[in-house]
Parts: structure tokens; C-alpha cells; sequence
């Protein structure tokens, strides 16, 4: 999609909104059908969370860094592929709990009292981590992180934000993956 902003990793069809792109971008810094991972090296994975705002410029990205963004996007995928069921373990989300505990929100009180939560990001990479998690909570309170998902093929475990009234995509590409699952499951009722 030719409207997407530089530092999304890869192409995207269906673009969850901002801010929760930045979450979409975040979860799809790992390739499963390409087997590829922007978090896999520290040099690499500096660049792209600089460009995407993730980590203040002129900062390094450590190593314990890194493992901790990994841990909170393999953790956020888990539960994309969960699709709101409550099947995550406690282990499952403890690299979510470990963020969330080392961090305070702070209340904001807007035009017309509207309350919401400050906006931490851009003080440390910790803090903008956690500035993902307050991007989810929004979305859970406005019902569109039920819309982020996971690919329902195997081999591609693409995170896609389901646009369908209903809510019931399961691919990331009807045309690519949804007809490769489809054919399978035509083929192994044949065999």
C-alpha cells in the first residue's frame, strides 16, 4: 500500500489506523514466510526503532533492550493469534507485566474533561515500549485490537487488521493465503 509510512516493515493491505499501526509495524518486524526478523540484529534493529520512533535518536540500543523488545513483540503476537480467547498463561504474558511494572501513567485531563493517559514515549526505550502498551489499552477500550490478527496460515503468520463487518478474516490476502489454506483443506477432504 503506497500510503504507508517508511518504516513499515514490509507491504501492507489492510493497515490497522493510527496509532495502532505502530503496533501492526511492531509485530511485523518478524517474517515468518521470509524468515526474516529486523530484531534479530542490534545495528539493524536500532535503525528501524530509531525510524519509527521507538528509540530516541542518539541513544544505543543494548542488548537487554532488544531481548525485551522481542520478548513484548512475541508475547503481543501470541495474543493477536489467540483472537481474544483467554488462553494466555501467566508465563505468556510476563514479559508484558515486567514492562508494565516498571512504568507509571499519568493522568491527562483534555478539552471538554476528556481524561486520557500521557504520552511517555521518547524518554527512554523502556518508556516507549510502554507507550505501546497505553496504544493497545486505547485499542481495547475502542474495540479496534480485536481487529488485529494473525494470519491464519502457518507459513506466514502475517499480522493483518481485519476491516470485515463481522470481524471474521482469517488471512492476511484472500488471493495469496486464504487460497493456498482453502486448497489444502480442499485437498486433505479429497485424500
Amino acid at each position: 500500500m503506497s500510503n504507508l509510512p517508511s518504516w513499515y516493515p514490509g507491504t501492507e493491505s489492510k493497515p490497522a489506523p493510527m496509532p495502532l499501526l505502530r503496533v501492526q509495524a511492531f509485530l511485523n518486524t518478524v517474517n515468518v514466510e521470509e524468515e526474516t526478523d529486523l530484531l534479530a540484529d542490534r545495528a539493524a534493529a536500532a535503525e528501524w526503532l530509531t525510524e519509527v520512533g521507538l528509540l530516541p535518536r542518539d541513544s544505543e540500543l543494548t542488548d537487554a533492550d532488544l531481548e525485551l523488545a522481542r520478548e513484548v513483540r512475541d508475547c503481543l503476537r501470541d495474543l493477536t493469534a489467540s483472537e481474544g480467547d483467554d488462553v494466555a498463561q501467566d508465563e505468556d504474558l510476563e514479559a508484558l507485566r515486567k514492562l508494565a511494572a516498571g512504568h507509571t501513567a499519568r493522568l491527562t485531563v483534555g478539552q471538554g474533561g476528556v481524561l486520557g493517559l500521557e504520552d511517555v514515549c521518547g524518554e527512554t526505550f523502556g518508556d516507549a515500549l510502554f507507550g505501546l502498551l497505553l496504544i493497545i489499552r486505547g485499542a481495547q477500550l475502542d474495540g479496534t485490537w480485536s481487529r488485529l490478527k494473525m494470519c491464519s496460515n502457518p507459513e506466514c503468520q502475517w499480522i493483518f487488521y481485519d476491516r470485515s463487518r463481522n470481524q471474521q478474516g482469517s488471512w492476511c490476502d484472500m488471493a495469496s493465503c486464504g487460497n493456498r489454506m482453502k486448497n489444502r483443506q480442499l485437498r486433505a477432504r479429497r485424500r
